[in-house]
């Protein structure tokens, strides 16, 4: 048996935990699905197919080891349960296309295997499963077919040039082999099916910095298989093509969009640009789950990024200088038109006049259902701006009337708001929140929900592109404050990642937001204590003071939240500080002001420590926008809400942001004062706020 990276019976997944490799071998025992998602995560699994195999698996796994549907009171439980696990785990991994495909497959599954006469429980869970075992095979049977049409491919492309050779130099990226699929591997694959035919005379494999996939994995693999392989910096690969000793540029993919453009690890777009100059054929080898039709193209994909420290420090050891800015994107995007083909296991889909026709190739091969036909032709309703379109497959914005189709077909939210029968008198009302997301609230005769959807773009500014994935962040620390501190934030009822929407409690009035009910000159003697208990309690619990280093450092991976984390240090640390595009200021009135801050040079090395801290600190789980706009309020209650920004940073960010705010509040109660009405009582209160919270949060 060749090298697997996935063992799996009925019951029990193990995976290889390819961290420690090529030094040490060990497998992880995988029970349930939170321990996949931190094993995506963290890396003890990765490739785009792998990933969506091990989901699936991890799935499965937890489904027969918690009671074979026994655990579910009926067969519609069964079905919203696995729906909501698998929305869970497409969180893990965004980018990888092949982990939503594969999560939108077992959905639909388990819904019809819901409606099915006599379904149970037990009937749901055993056709997932039995289909999560089937993609299991049918990805090492992909792999191979992958291979053979590869190798097709490049002996047309070679002849084309007049190049072609007995045996063949192939160099790869990355790792596309055993370890990054169920077995046998995509781009590796065609490596392997090249050396099966006897035509290999060498592949070469780029050591991929910074994680180094291609030195500790693929090398590892070519070595387990007894290949002529070479391993070369990243920065070589120029000089082995000048030198001739490249044929063919194979590669895998986790994104092909809908015209050819292609998402890799970071470093391919530099290979293909130099495998056009020297005239190398380029290929990328990737399964028909990679391809995205209803992606128009690469400039659509949202490029996860990774923390500075895989740059900043080897094996532990820092080899770059405090405080240097780190740009560590995980991917980049290949244009189509340096692209020869895309491989996949139905064959090879070419370039045409520098362009791919995805749709049309998977229309050919029957691969687009209905549903897929539809969002293709339409693009995304709603609320959606002109280019800009969400990279998420499937995604659906929501307006006013399909909110209320939404919750009425999920059990477990329209319970909340009466019987399905009522929905047509349920009342809805978009709302908002502020510059970012659309928020509704619903209604109903027994209660009401709040509902609150991500769009890729600012809410306030449409041709503002923003990272949907905001909303995974938000979901996952709404659960995790509200276990710490209830009383001040909202249960959450519902996350569904394919549709960046969560649904939650609902504060009905006399909740107000609080900046609002300053403007209005309101007081909340209460507010000060109740701030500061939620930050003692979510801030201390999440650190290394209260959590063993191993929950640390699963909870600190969770949160890294970078694409918001950007904003943060854009809008607060940076843009103040110059002429900046989107920072604009109201003129002749602050003219002077903006002046003097733009020509401090003490206030601009200030911010830049800060920034450096902010970046650097990971001590916490912060709420990250802490500010009167997120806090709503009564005489008696006080919750936070919009934690798109929550992120592992320095405890004094939440604490510091939240008085400076107060602070602001408390200089700009001169604009609001009409008259006699100088609103003293109002500024003394908030100076007292800032000054007890302060010393509450010390002693709590």
């Amino acid at each position: 048996m060749g090298l697997q990276a996935i063992q799996y019976e009925r019951g029990r997944l193990k995976l290889l935990d390819q961290r420690r490799l090529p030094l040490e071998e060990t497998w992880l025992s995988i029970d349930s699905v939170e321990a996949a998602w931190s094993a995506i995560k963290d890396m003890v699994v990765r490739g785009a197919p792998a990933i969506a195999i091990a989901a699936a698996l991890a799935l499965a796994t937890e489904l027969v080891a918690s009671g074979s549907g026994r655990q579910f009171s009926s067969a519609d439980a069964a079905a919203q349960h696995i729906k909501k696990q698998l929305d869970y785990l497409v969180t893990s991994r965004p980018t990888a296309v092949n982990l939503s495909d594969a999560a939108q497959k077992l959905s639909l599954i388990a819904t019809k295997a819901a409606e099915a006469r006599k379904a149970d429980a037990s009937s749901v869970v055993l056709t997932v499963v039995d289909k999560c075992e089937i993609m299991l095979k049918e990805d090492v049977q992909a792999n191979k077919a992958i291979g053979q049409h590869g190798l097709k491919g490049i002996r047309k492309a070679l002849q084309a040039r007049n190049q072609l050779k007995d045996k063949m130099q192939i160099l790869t990226h990355c790792n596309t082999g055993s370890l990054a699929t169920a077995e046998y591997g995509t781009a590796l694959g065609v490596v392997r099916a090249t050396a099966e035919a006897g035509s290999l005379q060498r592949a070469y494999c780029t050591e991929t910095r910074p994680y180094n996939q291609g030195a500790r994995l693929t090398a590892y693999e070519l070595m387990h298989d007894g290949l002529p392989a070479t391993l070369i910096c990243d920065s070589a690969a120029a000089a082995l093509m000048a030198q001739g000793k490249v044929d063919a540029v194979v590669v895998g993919a986790d994104r092909v969009a809908a015209n050819g453009d292609t998402a890799n690890k970071i470093g391919t777009y530099s290979l293909a640009v130099l495998a056009q100059h020297h005239n190398i054929p380029f290929f990328v080898a990737a399964p028909t789950t990679t391809l995205d039709p209803n992606l128009p193209a690469g400039s659509d994909i949202t490029i996860e990024h990774r923390p500075s420290r895989e740059v900043t420090h080897f094996q532990g050891k820092q080899v770059a200088p405090d405080g240097i800015d780190v740009w560590n994107p995980c991917f980049d995007v290949t244009p189509a038109t340096l692209i020869e083909g895309v491989i996949t296991e139905r064959g090879l889909l070419p370039n045409r006049n520098g362009a791919f026709d995805v749709p049309a190739f998977m229309r050919d091969q029957g691969l687009l259902d209905e549903a897929t036909k539809q969002a293709e032709a339409n693009g995304m309703d709603g609320n959606a701006a002109p280019g800009i379109q969400s990279t998420i497959p499937g995604f659906q914005a929501l307006d006013i009337e399909s909110v209320k189709d939404y919750l009425a077909e999920r059990d477990e939210l329209a319970a909340h708001l009466g019987p399905k029968e009522t929905k047509s008198s349920w009342q809805v009302q978009e709302v908002g929140d502020g510059n970012i997301n659309f928020v509704y609230i619903v209604n109903g005769p027994q209660g009401a929900l709040c509902l609150k959807q991500g769009l890729p773009f600012v809410r306030i500014a449409q041709d503002w592109p923003l990272t949907q994935d905001r909303v995974r962040y938000e979901a996952d620390a709404l659960r995790q404050q509200h276990s710490l501190c209830p009383e001040h934030v909202p249960a959450l009822y519902h996350f569904d990642a394919q549709n960046a929407l969560i649904v939650m409690q609902y504060l009905p009035p006399p909740h107000v937001i609080l900046r609002k009910a300053i403007v209005q000159g309101a007081i909340y003697p209460k507010l000060a204590g109740h701030i500061a208990h939620f930050l003692a309690q979510t801030l201390f619990h999440t650190s290394l003071i209260a959590l063993s280093t191993s929950k640390y450092r699963v909870l600190a991976e969770r949160f890294r939240n970078g694409d918001m984390c950007r904003l943060t240090e854009q809008v607060i640390f940076t843009d103040p500080y110059h002429a900046a595009p989107v920072n604009s200021h109201t003129t002749p009135h602050l003219d002077q002001l903006v002046h003097s801050l733009r020509s401090d040079t003490q206030a601009k090395l200030a911010a830049s420590s800060l920034k450096a801290k902010f970046i650097e600190r990971s001590q916490a789980l912060l709420h990250g926008d802490m500010h009167t706009g997120s806090l709503m309020v009564t005489q008696d209650t006080t919750y936070a809400i919009d934690a798109e920004f929550a992120v592992y940073g320095p405890i004094a960010f939440d604490v510091g942001k939240f008085l400076a705010n107060l602070l602001l509040a408390f200089f700009a109660l001169d604009g609001h004062s009409t008259g006699a009405k100088t609103r003293s009582k109002q500024r003394s209160w908030l100076y007292q706020v800032a000054a007890a919270c302060l010393l509450l949060w010390r002693n709590a």
